[in-house]
């Protein structure tokens, strides 16, 4: 029997990646699966992915993004960079306006990597 589960991520059909209790991670995917976390960290770069994800269509344009927060639109333009360089969004420019979306597949890798199976409760003492 394989260690790797049968994962299914996001209604694809292809195996993702090992949950962290199954099997460690390694260098690489442990840098780039952090270089992720790091980047949703930030609450404000959790609430941009966060609108980003629920807005009408999947995807939203930077002028709808800049309303909800107290910050201002460089400041926004940073924690969209953040979150692009981070692979969990992508991005294209038409005319004067970026349009982001989410990656699926890069939630579907953190998604996956902090599954866990059914562990007994461990007795207290």
């Amino acid at each position: 029997m394989s260690k790797q589960a049968d994962l299914t991520v996001l209604g694809q059909d292809e195996v993702c990646c090992a949950p962290m209790v199954r099997e460690p991670l390694g260098a690489g995917d442990a840098a780039e699966l952090s270089r992720m976390f790091k980047a949703l960290s930030d609450p404000i770069r959790l609430r941009l992915l966060s609108l980003i994800a629920s807005h009408e269509g999947g995807e939203a344009c930077v002028c709808d993004l800049t309303g909800p927060f107290d910050v201002s639109q460089p400041t926004i333009s940073h924690h969209l960079k953040v979150l692009r360089e981070a692979g969990l969004v992508g991005s294209e420019r038409r005319g004067t306006w970026v349009y982001y979306w989410v990656l699926p597949e890069a939630l579907g890798r953190l998604s996956a990597l902090l599954e866990t199976p059914a562990v007994p409760a461990r007795a207290s003492a």
